[in-house]
């Protein structure tokens, strides 16, 4: 069975930091592109990075680069998203996904997917 367990989310006040982290399990880890989403109440599903299956290349959507960073341990079949500075347009329910070859932006393109994790920005 596919798992993707979103953990780390929480409130936090303006310019501060959280790190969130993606346990995976039930399918090939290491050979699988990895991306993080988010969702604001009443708007889209909207992508914000992504990663290669070994990690040598990454994506962000421009909104956020520069104050996060994804990267991934393929010996803990773990992704992670280090958020910094962050604001309260980034206040959101965050969803990390996985999609078999290379990474996307697009969100009809990954196969699996958690249950999300919750990030509140605000003082």
């Amino acid at each position: 069975e596919v798992q993707l367990v979103e953990s780390g989310g929480g409130l936090v006040l303006p310019g501060g930091s959280l790190r969130l982290s993606c346990a995976a399990s039930g399918f090939a880890f290491s050979s699988t592109a990895m991306g993080w989403f988010r969702q604001a109440p009443g708007k889209e599903r909207q992508f914000v990075s992504a990663i290669s299956f070994s990690g040598s290349s990454a994506d962000y959507t421009d909104s956020v680069k520069g104050r996060f960073t994804i990267s991934r341990d393929n010996t803990k079949n773990t992704v992670y998203l280090q958020m910094n500075n962050l604001s309260p347009e980034d206040t959101a329910a965050y969803y990390c996904a996985a999609k078999r070859g290379a990474w996307s932006t697009r969100r009809g393109e990954y196969d699996y997917w958690g249950q999300g994790t919750q990030v509140t920005v605000s003082s």
